[in-house]
């Protein structure tokens, strides 16, 4: 029984759309929960879908610890492969989805901490990363890139710091209320490296303006190398898995599938 379940939850695609939807549904109703019209009018039938979508999250935590242990991939004895679930990355999303709406019920919490743990409902979302072949395929990527976006992301924290630090002391005399120090000048390098440009805080010395042009000049080239490394894995993982489908053959005597 414990085998068929396992099974239902990673397998049975049912099961898994209807998760997938829940979660889904879930985001969407955390959205318009915002919309006060919405609130007043829908806000009871809003929170009994709360609490059917944490009863069915529940149920699968427990069931997904429970069968852990059929889980071939987790090496060890059965006590072993459910403490490694329940710490695991997809463990611990499954916990966080069902705990923001359990702890006011036993702790007397601050009503600014209880929006915070509404807020944390959101994190379902992550839930899809097990059921999403896409969100697998971006995990995978991020996972096989990350020491060179690591690279990139302190190359470019290098710049920020730099930068910043250089228009405090550029600016500082000139826009004492805008460059009051290093960490609003951090604000304007971040503004300026990413290309947002939101125009709160510009340089206005002629030695500021050269700076903050080098610098945008700069960001242009940081912004654009994560997506660079990242667009190239995404082709790289595409082309080989077309080839591996391209080169995949059927015995005609047994039927079973082989690759060239």
């Amino acid at each position: 029984m414990k085998k068929r379940i396992f099974i239902l939850l990673n397998q049975n695609r049912f099961i898994i759309e209807f998760i997938y939807m829940l979660i889904i549904l879930n985001v969407i109703a955390l959205m318009l929960e915002s919309f006060v019209s919405i609130q007043e009018q829908y806000g009871v039938y809003l929170h009994y879908f709360e609490i059917f979508s944490v009863v069915v999250f529940t149920i699968e935590y427990f069931l997904r610890i429970w069968t852990a242990d059929c889980d071939e991939l987790i090496k060890g004895n059965s006590f072993v492969k459910r403490i490694k679930f329940i710490f695991s990355t997809y463990g611990l999303i499954d916990l966080i989805a069902i705990l923001p709406f359990y702890l006011p019920m036993f702790l007397a919490l601050d009503m600014r901490i209880i929006r915070i743990l509404r807020l944390m409902r959101l994190l379902r979302i992550f839930k899809l990363g097990r059921y999403s072949k896409s969100m697998k395929l971006i995990g995978s990527v991020l996972k096989e890139t990350r020491s060179d976006l690591t690279v990139t992301m302190f190359t470019c924290l290098i710049l920020i710091i730099f930068s910043s630090t250089l228009m405090y002391y550029i600016e500082h005399a000139a826009q004492p209320d805008k460059f009051r120090n290093v960490g609003y000048s951090i604000w304007w390098s971040v503004a300026t490296v990413t290309t947002v440009g939101y125009g709160d805080i510009y340089p206005i010395t002629p030695l500021g303006k050269l700076l903050g042009a080098f610098t945008a000049l700069i960001g242009i080239g940081f912004v654009a190398l994560p997506t660079g490394i990242i667009s190239s894995a995404f082709v790289a993982r595409a082309s080989k898995k077309h080839l591996k489908a391209k080169t995949k053959c059927v015995c005609p005597k047994c039927g079973h599938h082989f690759h060239m």
